[in-house]
């Protein structure tokens, strides 16, 4: 597989990534070794192996729900730096 410096620059824009052009064909040549020495796995024969989505067993472990008391208000507002007596105080994010 080739990638090619506009598919880098795109996804360095949508990532938000000021690169310079020695930077885009530095990571251009990386991923494209990345991804021909990931398309190796295509001369693999799979044919009668079993498709997985984890190396291992994964089981979920469920429990039953039960009520019970929760952490107390104050208890949960001294763990913050700021707070109102009622809501944690923190910095605007959203203009």
């Amino acid at each position: 597989m080739k990638i090619s410096k506009k598919e880098v620059e795109r996804v360095a824009q949508l990532a938000r990534l000021d690169m310079s052009t020695d930077e885009v064909e530095k990571v251009t040549r990386q991923l494209d070794s990345i991804l021909q020495y990931v398309a190796k796995l295509d001369e693999l024969d799979t044919t009668g192996v079993a498709v997985t989505t984890h190396t291992q067993e994964v089981v979920n472990a469920f429990r039953d729900d039960e009520v019970r008391d929760s952490l107390p208000r104050e208890k949960a507002l001294a763990a913050g730096p700021r707070h109102n007596d009622a809501t944690f105080i923190v910095p605007k994010v959203i203009g």
